[in-house]
């Protein structure tokens, strides 16, 4: 099964349980342009909306993952103008966390600004060798304000700040070693692993992923008696629903549990 957006700039197909959304743009190192970000952002509630996909994965077509916001859109612009760009942006990077299926990025090559704040608004990442990760808003006098949410919420203070205030970029190991992704690989294995990863998690079931992933980013910012509170509840209820019996029963009878996805 496979179909594809309106919009030339992303791209959406599913294969078996796993949901596509691909950066169209390589000539122009897909920019998130106010229009590309809108079609993501569609791309991501269909997909979302989709029983079959238990995962969703982001990728990018070129030698750039994602340059960040289309800069000829922030020249000239009223306030109000810019307001509606980092607004729509914000929308979708808040929308990854929102939507039930985990996202993983698929990082082939540069991912800068708020390129790097969707690898980092992403649930998990898999970053090629050729890889390199950069906040460089700084270099012209446009601070990376909005993906510096992301990113700190990713990695440590001080290697973000280094990030934000240099605007240098990292590369692929460094970006593995500070937490930014999940794992580094060769470029022609880029895919397979990423896709291992998808397959891997798809194997769970679906209400559970979604339980799961709610919870998380509900807590993660909770003090820990507030994220305790919180998540016993969760837990709760989730033991007592049909997947969460069936699992454990399959388990205890060394058989394969049958997701019914509730």
């Amino acid at each position: 099964m496979s179909h594809t957006s309106t919009a030339t700039a992303v791209q959406i197909s599913v294969e078996d349980t796993i949901g596509y959304i691909t950066l169209t743009e390589p000539q122009r190192r897909n920019p998130l342009s106010v229009k590309t970000m809108r079609s993501f952002l569609e791309a991501l509630t269909d997909l979302s909306a989709n029983p079959a996909v238990r995962v969703i994965i982001v990728r990018a077509l070129g030698p750039a993952f994602s340059a960040g916001h289309d800069l000829t859109e922030v020249v000239g612009r009223s306030l109000d103008q810019e307001r509606e760009i980092f607004a729509i942006c914000t929308k979708m990077m808040q929308s990854i966390h929102q939507v039930r299926q985990p996202v993983i990025a698929s990082v082939q090559g540069i991912a800068l600004a708020a390129g790097c704040q969707l690898v980092a608004s992403c649930d998990l990442a898999v970053a090629s060798t050729a890889a390199r990760f950069g906040t460089p808003g700084v270099k012209i006098g446009l601070f990376c304000s909005t993906p510096m949410v992301a990113l700190t919420r990713a990695i440590g203070r001080k290697q973000a700040m280094r990030m934000l205030l240099t605007g240098e970029m990292i590369d692929a190991a460094t970006a593995m070693q500070w937490g930014l992704v999940n794992e580094v690989t060769n470029p022609e294995t880029l895919d397979t692993v990423t896709r291992t990863m998808a397959q891997t998690i798809a194997k769970a079931s679906a209400m559970t992923l979604s339980t799961g992933k709610e919870a998380f980013y509900r807590q993660i910012d909770l003090a820990e008696d507030d994220a305790y509170q919180a998540t016993q509840e969760v837990m709760a209820v989730n033991a007592v629903t049909h997947d969460s019996q069936e699992g454990i029963s399959a388990f205890l009878g060394k058989r394969e549990p049958q997701w019914q996805d509730r």
